[in-house]
Formats: structure tokens, C-alpha cells, sequence
């Protein structure tokens, strides 16, 4: 096939960036509504279609939605074939709905009755990500301590090959949803004091059931929406309100220079026009009038 030339060379990596699945109990529907096992099915059952690769998959949290152990094993089951057909690395991340010790013994396979946060290094081919926790047991809003902001710090001392990712649950950036005080990460500044400077090249967060991007001690933040359902950002003020639509995943390819991040919608859509492998490659070996004719063709003109 003709190459189709590009200012931009080829990615260094390419991370599958999933938030927010919420699942409850065998069998029961999260609100009695959502089949938050089926979201997540039929996100891996249209990527895969794909044929794309990703080095990792990283979920940042609130993975189950009040910490069932059984809810950890049916996120397995359906996570790490799919992972495992991808050749991906899977990462995840602490929520507010995890609870820490079902957290370790159902996705870690640690059998410690460990309550410390769920701090991780990860070295995917030279790009390090770090699961950071930043939830509060029992509470909704964000938190990281002075022993995790040491730890952190101590890790960012060495630079990591391609640089860092850090992941965490709680992004720390506005909301324009009237609660979102009340559930955001506190005391921001001081994880800004740790990471400036150092060789973050980008902040991971779930939390809020929306997508969105802001920057951070001059990092771009990137947060993925969730699979289970999304905030109505369109809502009377200062109100709030799920929705069973929009939900999706998030596609992180990092650069030399940047990181780019694409959000991509969970379901199947009515087609408008399709063009398959096979049908670009004999469009490349058109003449540009050959190519106008065939574009205009597809357009109905």
C-alpha cells in the first residue's frame, strides 16, 4: 500500500485509558439500570475490531462499586483475556468505591490484610506510569498524604527513559458541576510542589463521569469518562444528573514531543461512509483526478 506521509513520526506508546466501571453484584444492575459488565464487554468487544495494540490498559478507578470481591472476579474475567489477546499490560487504579483490601487480594493477588494506599511503579517499554491513591476510606473526595507525596517524590528523582504518566482517581482540576467540591482532590497544591519541574508528562484521572482537560504544575491532565454512566454537564446549576448515554474510553498515544488523547464513544453507530484497508490502497494508486471523482462518488454529488 502507498504510504500516506505525516509531520508527525509514529507514536512511542499507545495506552488504552478505561474509568469509572462500577461493578455491583452477580446479576444485578448498577441504579437498576445499568449492566455495568456489559459496558465494558462491548468497549473491548469494538476495540478489538481495531486491530490496534496497546501496551497497557490502564483503569483509574472505582472499579467495583462498593467493593465486592465478586465484582473484582467477574472485571478479571472479562478484562484479562482481552488484555491478554491485546499483548497489554493491565494497570489499576484505586477508587473511591474500592475498598483497599478487596482491592489488593481481588486484582493484586496480594493476600495481606493491607488498609495502606495502593501506590505502584510501572515501567511499560521505557514509559513509567505510577498508580498514585488518592482515595479517602469511606469518603467520596480526594486525598494524597505526606508519606505518598515523599514516596512520589523520591520516584520522580531518577527520570524514567520516556517519561512518566502518573494515574489516579482523583484529577485535579475544576468541575463545572456545582458539587464538585465535594468530591474533588483537596490540598492540590502540594502534589503540583512534587510533580513541577520533574518529568510528568501527563496526569491520568476518572472520578468524574465525564471527559475533560485541563493542566496541572504545567502538565496536561486527561480525564476519561466512565463505562457504567456519564454526568449531564447540562444540568441546571448547581444540580446533578446521571445519564445512560455518552459513555466511552479514552486512546493516550505519547510522542516524543507530546501526548495525545481521544476519546472514543462505546457502542455501535449508523455508518455514514466507510472506507476499508483495501479500498485506501487502491485510492492511493489513483491519479488526483481518479481520487476527486471517487471522493464526490462517496458523497452522492
Amino acid at each position: 500500500m502507498s504510504h500516506i506521509a505525516s509531520q508527525h513520526p509514529a507514536p512511542e506508546h499507545f495506552i488504552l485509558h478505561v474509568s469509572d466501571t462500577h461493578f455491583v453484584g452477580d446479576g444485578d444492575l448498577l441504579y437498576e439500570r445499568i449492566d455495568s459488565d456489559k459496558n465494558l464487554a462491548e468497549l473491548f468487544d469494538g476495540f478489538t475490531k481495531a486491530n490496534a495494540r496497546p501496551e497497557a490498559i490502564v483503569f483509574t478507578g472505582d472499579l467495583a462499586d462498593t467493593g465486592r470481591p465478586d465484582a473484582y472476579e467477574r472485571l478479571r474475567a472479562i478484562v484479562e483475556p482481552a488484555a491478554e489477546k491485546l499483548g497489554a499490560q493491565v494497570i489499576w487504579v484505586m477508587g473511591n468505591h474500592d475498598e483497599r483490601v478487596a482491592f489488593r487480594r481481588g486484582l493484586l493477588d496480594e493476600e495481606a490484610d493491607q488498609s495502606e494506599p495502593v501506590d505502584r511503579v510501572y515501567d511499560v517499554n521505557g514509559l513509567r506510569i505510577i498508580a498514585l491513591d488518592s482515595t479517602v476510606p469511606g469518603q467520596h473526595h480526594g486525598e494524597i498524604s505526606d508519606e505518598q507525596l515523599a514516596w512520589l517524590r523520591r520516584e520522580l528523582e531518577v527520570p524514567a527513559p520516556d517519561g512518566t504518566l502518573i494515574a489516579l482517581h482523583h484529577p485535579p482540576v475544576p468541575s463545572p458541576l456545582g458539587l464538585g467540591a465535594l468530591f474533588e482532590l483537596r490540598d492540590q497544591e502540594r502534589l503540583a510542589e512534587v510533580i513541577r519541574g520533574t518529568d510528568v508528562r501527563g496526569i491520568l484521572g476518572g472520578h468524574l463521569h465525564y471527559s475533560t482537560t485541563s493542566t496541572f504544575a504545567g502538565v496536561p491532565v486527561s480525564v476519561a469518562s466512565a463505562t457504567c454512566y456519564t454526568q449531564d454537564l447540562a444540568v441546571a446549576y448547581p444540580g446533578a444528573r446521571g445519564q445512560d448515554g455518552g459513555q466511552s474510553y479514552n486512546l493516550v498515544h505519547v510522542y516524543g514531543d507530546r501526548v495525545l488523547h481521544s476519546v472514543v464513544p462505546i457502542g455501535q453507530f449508523p455508518t455514514v461512509y466507510e472506507m476499508t484497508p483495501e479500498m485506501l490502497e487502491a485510492f492511493m494508486n489513483m491519479t488526483p483526478d481518479e481520487q476527486l471523482a471517487a471522493v464526490n462518488a462517496s458523497a452522492g454529488e
